[in-house]
């Protein structure tokens, strides 16, 4: 590149840039661009959100009491008769339902309605 004085705001001209030169500067520019999309991806990868954890968590929460909720329901289907079936499992599914999202919190310990 050579550059001569034209004044403060003259224009130089500039030698003509070998091809090889040119195609090898794109390429590295283009390496640059990959290299640093592939960071910025990995280093959100690396770093799960705070609520997608909490999310996970929730998930879970919810999985296991369904998973007992049902567990209960077979247990009352299998130890109950049909007519006394529908009273008890309504009042169970509404008491699972309240524990699960917490609206009422049972003081007394949890014993099946059978032994009582």
């Amino acid at each position: 590149m050579s550059i001569s004085s034209r004044g403060p705001y003259g224009y130089s001209k500039m030698e003509k840039e070998d091809p090889e030169e040119a195609s090898h500067r794109r390429a590295q520019f283009l390496i640059y661009k990959a290299l640093e999309r592939a960071d910025c991806e990995s280093a959100q990868a690396r770093r799960p959100s705070f609520l997608r954890i909490r999310f996970c968590r929730l998930k879970m929460r919810v999985g296991k009491r369904l998973k007992r909720m049902r567990k209960g329901m077979l247990l009352t289907l299998s130890q109950s008769g049909v007519g006394a079936y529908k009273q008890k499992i309504v009042k169970q599914i509404k008491r699972s339902c309240m524990r699960l999202f917490r609206l009422g919190e049972s003081t007394k310990p949890s014993i099946p309605h059978l032994l009582i």
